[in-house]
């Protein structure tokens, strides 16, 4: 019985060029949250140490909360933060 999920992660702009990559599939224990996901990006991932602890997440391209559960399939986008003018 496979208890694990898959999750494709994003990263854009500077995230991008901080773990120098645009995306990458993530192996998680069923049940994880998004906060599960970035610690595992922060720890595992080249670079990823650089990332803030709470990245803006999107899930689905819905904005959510750290505690949210992810489900296999699930996209998340780390989103650094803009600047306009």
């Amino acid at each position: 019985m496979n208890t694990g999920i898959t999750v494709h992660c994003l990263f854009f702009a500077r995230y991008a060029e901080i773990v120098g990559r645009t995306d990458l599939e993530l192996e998680l224990s069923r049940g994880s949250t998004v906060a599960d996901a970035v610690d595992r990006v922060r720890s595992d991932v080249a670079g990823g140490h650089d990332l803030p602890t709470t990245p803006l997440v999107a899930r689905n391209q819905q904005h959510v909360k750290f505690d949210s559960v992810v489900e296999d399939g699930d996209e998340l986008a780390f989103l650094p933060p803009l600047a306009g003018g």
